[in-house]
């Protein structure tokens, strides 16, 4: 999860997770994780989702967090135009240092402030769509499509994950009925492995 500082990802991943939101959240240190698991297909898919600092000063820390990431959401706060402005400069910087299939999605938040929108709907409808990316406005305060969001990433990543590892000729690519979405760092390469980054 990347995107400007207070846009509310903390937020988000706390809602997904946990069902909680913290009001007085601060500002995210460098990079922090949760887990989730979800069904899908018969499966059982349990994913390891990163948030990472907004803030300039952190980018350092949190950029090599974005190698080997299966998926990223880049999110925005529906009443700042700025935040949303800075997708761009987001969305270079995920494909810089992550894969070139990687599921990417973009979400506006604090979709329960309706009265202070500074960016329309259909303005971050049509950026996705211009950008292939998926798209959905989101509370994290009041649960709108936070839910919907995630486990609609989860599963478009699923189901690359899975079309990968058939086209590789692997004719059973799930042995059992857990998935895990795997990255590894380039420190970390031949050492050990994670989940990827959601």
């Amino acid at each position: 999860m990347i995107g400007d500082s207070g846009v509310g990802k903390s937020n988000l991943l706390s809602r997904f997770t946990t069902n909680e939101f913290h009001l007085g959240s601060k500002s995210t240190i460098g990079v922090e994780f949760a887990t989730k698991t979800i069904e899908f297909d018969g499966k059982t898919i349990k994913s390891q989702i990163w948030d990472t600092a907004g803030q300039e000063r952190y980018h350092a820390i949190t950029s090599p967090y974005y190698r080997g990431a299966q998926g990223g959401i880049i999110v925005y706060d529906i009443t700042k135009h700025g935040t949303f402005e800075n997708i761009e400069k987001w969305l270079k910087e995920l494909q810089q240092f992550s894969d070139s299939n990687i599921s990417i999605m973009l979400i506006g938040n604090k979709s329960d402030l309706k009265h202070l929108r500074a960016v329309p709907m259909d303005e971050g409808k049509s950026y996705a769509i211009s950008n292939g990316l998926s798209f959905f406005e989101t509370s994290a305060l009041d649960s709108t499509n936070v839910e919907t969001a995630f486990t609609s990433i989860l599963t478009e990543i699923y189901k690359t994950v899975k079309n990968r590892q058939l086209n590789a000729g692997n004719i059973n690519p799930v042995n059992n009925n857990n998935i895990v979405f795997q990255r590894t760092n380039n420190e970390e390469q031949n050492q050990k492995q994670c989940c990827s980054i959601i």
